[in-house]
């Protein structure tokens, strides 16, 4: 693919205006600095995606009334405009609500790529027309890809380690177009040392690492808040041989080891989390290999209909991606093979094609296939 990493001061000579998303933490006041020190016209925005009730959370979640505080201060140390905007409605229902739904299907899902995919740039994009905004920007590590004929793709921010773009890869098309990453060649200390030079009160916040709606990092409590059913079940090996008994599929997930709760005399693995038996089967590590996978395309580029020998997929955000040697198709849905085995492909999971650096596709895996 030909082209070239889009550079956000190319646009700020102009003197265009950017709707960059204010979360509270130090990733996007940074990214809010070096937006106005591009010569932007700048305006903050946070969302308020959940409301917590009277659950006591911790202050760097980005949903917390402290992480909104943050994020004015922040603005206000810079001198721009600093908006809230409630959307705990469309958050709710395209994100928490499937979330519950994907976990009593037995399947693990990625709420942050939907959020991305679905509410948070959607959402960005629509308030920078209301406001007659050109840009939208966030604190995210990644970067934009033009092709020579005008398309944008999303691609992978230098620093692999801080990268971002799976959970972004849901958002491709015309959002594109109007999206900036400011951090894309940055990596996360330089960030901190950006911020502590700048005197951001933030510089030493810590992040977030739990779903933003379980801010107690206790998936069990929280799907029992919501009435999600945890039925006990047999634990079985793959020979069908019952080994104990499992607290509800909702607990597990694909490749898990510990905290099963059975002698097998070596150690087992969570193959597959059979819903309609309500049946938790285990098996030896290399029962978790698989050789291709099924899954529901988010989107595709065409491209990689007519050549999929040099793309990657990516079935989790701590995994290598791997070559395929093939794609097909039915509509949206889509099976993909590997050049070789993968462990612990995940149903609910999201799944990132690369080629390059650049991302070409997106979708939910659906179901694993045999090694």
């Amino acid at each position: 693919m030909r082209g070239r990493i889009v550079d956000m001061n190319e646009a700020g000579k102009t003197g265009e205006s950017v709707l960059i998303a204010m979360s509270g933490g130090v990733d996007s006041a940074v990214a809010a600095l070096l937006v106005k020190e591009a010569g932007f016209r700048a305006v903050g925005l946070t969302m308020k995606n959940y409301c917590y009730g009277d659950v006591d959370v911790p202050d760097r979640s980005c949903c917390s009334v402290e992480a909104i505080h943050d994020a004015r201060r922040e603005c206000d140390r810079l001198g721009i405009p600093h908006r809230v905007v409630d959307v705990e409605d469309f958050f709710t229902h395209e994100v928490v609500d499937n979330f519950l739904s994907e976990y009593q299907e037995a399947r693990t899902p990625n709420p942050c790529v939907r959020c991305n995919s679905i509410v948070r740039f959607s959402t960005l994009i629509d308030y920078a027309d209301r406001f007659g905004i050109d840009y939208v920007a966030t604190g995210h590590y990644a970067r934009i890809f033009e092709m020579d004929n005008g398309e944008r793709y999303l691609a992978r921010s230098t620093n692999r380690r801080k990268d971002q773009s799976y959970f972004l890869s849901g958002v491709h098309g015309e959002t594109l177009g109007r999206m900036l990453f400011p951090l894309g060649d940055y990596d996360k200390e330089t960030v901190r040392d950006v911020a502590s030079d700048a005197s951001i009160a933030v510089a030493d916040k810590k992040e977030s690492q739990e779903v933003c709606f379980v801010p107690d990092g206790t998936l069990r409590s929280f799907l029992d808040s919501k009435d999600v059913a945890l039925l006990a079940g047999p634990i079985e090996n793959t020979g069908g041989e019952v080994l104990g008994r499992h607290e509800g599929l909702a607990s597990y997930t694909v490749g898990q080891r510990r905290h099963l709760g059975i002698a097998a005399g070596r150690p087992q693995y969570v193959v597959r989390l059979d819903r309609e038996r309500n049946t938790l089967v285990v098996g030896d590590e290399d029962e978790l290999m698989s050789g291709e996978f099924t899954c529901t395309f988010q989107w595709l580029d065409p491209r990689v209909r007519s050549k999929p020998l040099d793309v990657r997929a990516q079935i989790r955000y701590h995994h290598e991606a791997t070559p395929v040697t093939d794609i097909i198709t039915d509509g949206r849905k889509g099976r993909v093979q590997f050049e070789s085995p993968q462990r612990a492909v995940c149903p609910g999971q999201t799944v990132v094609l690369f080629r390059d650096d650049i991302v070409v596709g997106s979708g939910v895996i659906d179901a694993a296939g045999p090694a």
